[in-house]
């Protein structure tokens, strides 16, 4: 990545949206630009979680003015992802589509995990280089994320479903804050976190870092009112819910350093951050200033790096957790791209879907670990319920179904195919799987593929078919296949 490229990050949370655009500079981002909104997008799912019109227009709304910032940008120069709520909604796909045509770039619905990751890369990069054990706190709006880490390098990562917002809601539904509501919001929460003692031991870790709003807001209202500055002090955390309660009602809280934006929210995020100090003995936090958003920054100039993209890791770590012949996976992957190559036009667009489709080629055999029966069906489902680094839902997905079309009928496959660059994929990995039955490198450079508009056409140099007899049998049953989809396929088999 050449010095001065701009980058963009859009971090889509339950609470607020933000947008951080940054300069990279010799491996460091110099922040140019930063703009948060309080969205409150969280508080707009139902009890069905479906995200009401009111929620998805403040959404939209906010994404358009984000949108004429980034113009110019391209996309490989900004990340946008979106976390709980989205996780959450069973309509996000209605949201998603809008608002992705009103920002102009894909957003990621990633896993909790895959927020923690980020959240940490976020908080380490910001930090002073040093050896101490990290536990990082990230309460958000309807998750509270945890990591352990030491440098750079984060060991351990969950995701639990609590937050600011949600617990608002819940526990302080008409702005009441009541000592009865703080200790039932607290109870709560330890009652959701408590199976994190197992995972974030006090002896894992010697300093605990909070990053992103409730953490920032706390630290601020304390410093604010004669506490210490830059820390958060179980007395200070106390004398806080003290005043809370004394106030009686979120909109009768008279403190310096409290925003109007925080104020509806404060209730359920401090009984959360009480219950964290309360259950893991925490005597002080410190407030990070990194946090997602700077996290999706360098995960993008990772993945402009030789070796740096943490997906490349993850493919890998797959591939040896289940068992997958590293030598056949490898010749899938080497026939696939090739053959997509040829129907695909080389830029920086389809070089993205192909490095995916290499991916989709050296996973492919996964589910074999399962069972060798209907060994693709269990691939798909490893591959849409894992937990993967790097990876966002959507690109998970379209990478299941990949998987799950490399063989066997496409009837399974009708709503997937009506995306051309997706036909394109799937056409060049069934034809590699077919072309690499054998397990040996296939001859494919004497197997031309073509492509014009819903149509696909293969030749053969002469003499292929009968040195490939085999081969060229099978890809008369592949010709049948495709007959019963929507897109034509023919061949000139020598």
């Amino acid at each position: 990545m050449q010095n001065g490229t701009l980058l963009a990050a859009v971090d889509l949370g339950s609470n607020s949206f933000r947008l951080e655009i940054g300069r990279y500079q010799s491996g460091h981002i110099e922040r140019i630009e930063y703009i948060k909104e309080t969205v409150r997008q969280g508080s707009g799912l139902d009890e069905n979680k479906v995200l009401n019109q009111a929620a998805m227009q403040r959404g939209w709304e906010c994404l358009a003015r984000f949108a004429e910032r980034l113009q110019g940008f391209k996309k490989q120069q900004v990340r946008a992802v979106a976390t709980q709520t989205l996780r959450e909604a069973t309509n996000r796909d209605e949201f998603l589509r809008q608002a992705q045509a009103i920002l102009g770039f894909a957003i990621e619905v990633v896993s909790g995990q895959e927020e923690a990751r980020l959240i940490y890369q976020g908080v380490s990069r910001l930090l002073p280089q040093s050896d101490e054990k990290r536990l990082v706190v990230d309460i958000g709006g309807r998750s509270t994320e945890m990591i352990l880490g030491q440098g750079y390098e984060s060991h351990n990562m969950e995701s639990y479903r609590l937050g600011s917002v949600a617990w608002s809601t819940k526990y302080f539904p008409k702005g009441q804050l009541t000592a009865a509501a703080f200790k039932t919001a607290e109870v709560a929460a330890k009652a959701v976190l408590d199976q994190a003692l197992d995972s974030f031991p006090p002896s894992e870790w010697t300093v605990a870092y909070g990053s992103s709003g409730t953490v920032g807001a706390v630290a601020e209202i304390l410093g604010a009112n004669g506490w210490a500055t830059g820390v958060i002090t179980r007395s200070g955390l106390d004398w806080l819910v003290d005043r809370m309660i004394k106030s009686g009602h979120v909109d009768l809280i008279k403190l310096e350093g409290l925003k109007d934006d925080r104020r509806p929210v404060i209730g359920g995020g401090v009984s959360v951050l009480r219950a964290i100090f309360d259950l893991f003995d925490i005597q002080q936090m410190l407030p990070a200033q990194g946090a997602l958003r700077q996290g999706a920054l360098y995960d993008l100039i990772d993945r402009e790096t030789e070796g740096g993209d943490v997906r490349e890791r993850t493919v890998r770590w797959l591939a040896t957790r289940f068992s997958a012949d590293e030598a056949q996976a490898q010749r899938v992957s080497t026939v696939a791209t090739a053959l997509f190559a040829q129907v695909a036009a080389v830029d920086a667009h389809n070089e993205r879907y192909s490095q995916k489709l290499a991916w989709a080629a050296r996973l492919h055999e996964i589910g074999t670990h399962i069972s060798h029966d209907r060994s693709y069906h269990h691939g798909a489902y490893i591959l849409d319920n894992v937990d993967a680094p790097g990876f966002s839902f959507s690109e998970l997905h379209r990478m299941s179904q990949l998987v799950l079309g490399q063989r066997g009928k496409l009837r399974k496959l009708e709503q997937s195919l009506g995306d051309e660059l997706f036909a394109k994929q799937l056409m060049c990995l069934r034809l590699a799987v077919l072309l690499c039955h054998a397990r040996q490198m296939p001859e494919h450079e004497s197997v031309k593929l073509s492509y014009r508009p819903g149509a696909f056409k293969l030749v053969t140099n002469p003499g292929w078919a009968r040195r490939y007899p085999q081969s060229a049998w099978l890809l008369g049953e592949e010709l049948q296949a495709w007959q019963k989809s929507t897109w034509k396929f023919t061949a000139d088999i020598r």
